[in-house]
């Protein structure tokens, strides 16, 4: 299964929503991690995907077939603030497209650039 920055994303989206109330331990037929247009089994696997870039805090390996979440890393909250804008999402992908490839570690990369241009664009600077 080919890694899907979209999915990546809308499922950060989602984790950050959730109360934070404990551990939460997800299976791939779970309700409350599913997203529009994605089998729960594409879900799933990015949700592993997640937990293995160290984007969300597992606090332990979980049983099998399922993953434990208890909330986003530091890593995870600066992923997310850096695509959270649909048009900073935009762009970072259009740039990643015309580069030919990238890593989690590019697009986050590439989404501050963008960001702090409009920074400077406002402020002034």
């Amino acid at each position: 299964m080919k890694r899907d920055m979209d999915l990546i994303r809308e499922l950060m989206l989602k984790l950050e929503s959730l109360p934070s109330d404990g551990i939460v331990r997800f299976r791939a037929e779970d309700v409350a991690i599913q997203i529009d247009g994605y089998k729960p089994e594409e879900v799933f696997y990015h949700l592993g995907l997640i937990k293995e870039g160290s984007l969300i805090d597992s606090a332990g390996s979980g049983r099998m077939g399922s993953i434990e979440f208890a909330g986003l890393t530091w890593a995870g909250h600066d992923f997310l603030d850096s695509v959270r804008s649909p048009d900073v999402w935009d762009n970072t992908k259009k740039v990643a497209a015309a580069a030919g490839g990238f890593t989690v570690d590019l697009l986050v990369a590439t989404a501050k650039t963008y960001l702090e241009a409009k920074f400077k664009g406002l402020s002034g600077g």
